[in-house]
């Protein structure tokens, strides 16, 4: 069996222990068009230079006719069957350009902290990953496609980089001093490079209810290396009252939901749960979510224990022109686990929402759900106060003979507006005043669908 007959095999193992893999997307291949100053392959008759002081490992797949070839100090070309170089013939290509040399661009440019550069093996419509776990995590398996040539680096080195296992040339390391060797070798060396360490460890994630990535001391290399095409800046969001999630790098328009869960909970069926009863509804078409085990900071209302620092987050995000579906998207899985929270394994949920679109010229959802529901709640109050006090001080005014005022007759054309204060404050019995639910009281407002109120 070959090396992709292997790799094809392992992935299927990979898939049936329920094991998370990324994969390796960029390549140093002599065809890849990106690997070239001119964005295309050199032509015939093209002089083609490479780094001088740069290791790389070139893979070339076709026989390529070039009339001069300026090679690093250490690297190698790998010729697949039937490739090779010849000399340029008497009719060259026409488009060839003014015969300036072809720069193979720096190999080094790849960097493992770069989300851009990952693929996760398991990925499917409707789902995303936040950015940091966009790169491999400590629990992922790491895959270099044995039917191309890489480069990586692995950056400052501040951190070793620890994953389960790295497929790479056609073998699978699972221990250190194997991959310790390997990478100490000229092909390893030839394919990655840096002050940085690479180790790996056996262990899979055995926790149903999901293991945190483990990246979050490498966020800001992730982050730097992601908006290095922006100038390190995060484009601005869409939308007034823009999130940010646990792990993303840039604010993003949607909904967060955030969960504290039992033992019963299982993060792959709750994910396959959105997927197929939610995601697959017309009215969220042009949603995405990401579904993960994120740290927090432990609360002072929850008791000390394996979770109190732990919590699933659903992050919600629009994809598409229209909005608010992510917000009505998030209040059906509230009602859902207002309904199945115990046979989920959920215990709470709190729910966090963006604002209106930027340029949508009216005041309705420039704030979050709570926040509006605090200015109704407040702007209540002031006039409940206000119909309240205005009565006594003007009984009081009246006392102290600095106010008087003296009854219309019927037949009289009366000289101002009546003032129902005034006129029914004697007959009127003052309302109560509304019960206030602490927990809805900010703008991420608190839902335990477990207990009922008189529980709480």
């Amino acid at each position: 069996m070959g090396a992709l007959g292997r790799l094809l095999l392992w992935l299927q193992l990979c898939e049936l222990t329920g094991a998370a893999y990324k994969i390796w997307v960029p390549n140093t291949d002599f065809e890849t068009a990106d690997n070239w100053s001119q964005n295309r392959t050199p032509c015939a008759g093209a002089v083609v230079e490479f780094p001088a002081d740069k290791m790389v490992s070139v893979l070339v797949r076709e026989r390529h006719s070039v009339s001069d070839m300026l090679l690093p100090l250490d690297g190698e070309l790998i010729l697949a069957p039937g490739a090779g170089f010849s000399a340029p013939h008497s009719s060259l290509d026409p488009d060839c350009g003014s015969g300036a040399p072809v720069l193979f661009l720096d190999p080094d440019r790849f960097s493992w902290h770069d989300p851009r550069l990952w693929r996760p093996g398991d990925a499917a419509r409707g789902l995303f990953s936040v950015d940091v776990e966009r790169v491999p995590c400590r629990h992922d398996d790491v895959v270099f496609p044995p039917d191309a040539a890489f480069r990586v680096g692995f950056g400052p080195g501040a951190r070793p980089l620890r994953v389960r296992s790295v497929w790479a040339l056609g073998q699978n390391f699972t221990r250190n001093e194997d991959l310790a060797a390997f990478l100490a070798s000229r092909a390893g060396r030839l394919r990655f490079h840096g002050p940085g360490a690479l180790s790996v460890g056996p262990e899979a994630c055995a926790d149903p209810s999901g293991c945190v990535c483990g990246n979050a001391e490498v966020q800001p290399w992730i982050c730097a290396a992601l908006l290095q095409p922006l100038g390190g800046h995060c484009p601005p969001a869409a939308c007034q009252d823009a999130l940010r999630p646990e792990g993303q790098c840039c604010d993003l328009c949607g909904a967060i939901v955030s969960l504290t869960h039992g033992p019963a909970f299982d993060l792959e069926q709750y994910r396959a749960r959105l997927l197929h009863d939610f995601l697959t509804l017309p009215q969220y078409k042009e949603l995405q979510v990401a579904v993960s085990k994120v740290q927090r900071p432990p609360r002072p209302h929850e008791a000390k224990g394996a979770e109190a620092d732990t919590e699933i987050q659903v992050v919600l995000l629009e994809t598409g022109p229209e909005t608010g579906g992510a917000g009505r998207l998030a209040r059906a899985l509230l009602a859902d686990i207002a309904e199945h929270g115990e046979a989920l394994g959920v215990l709470s949920a709190t729910v966090r929402e963006s604002g209106a679109p930027i340029g949508d010229g009216s005041a309705a959802g420039l704030h979050p759900p709570g926040s509006r529901a605090g200015l109704v709640g407040g702007v209540a109050a002031a006039l409940f106060l206000l119909l309240l006090v205005l009565p006594a001080v003007a009984l009081l005014l009246h006392r102290t003979g600095r106010l008087r005022w003296r009854r219309q007759e019927a037949a009289e054309t009366p000289l101002g507006f009546n003032n129902p204060v005034f006129n029914v404050a004697g007959s009127v019995e003052q309302a109560p005043a509304p019960e206030v639910d602490a927990k809805s009281s900010s703008q991420s407002y608190f839902v335990n669908p477990l207990f009922s109120e008189t529980d709480v």
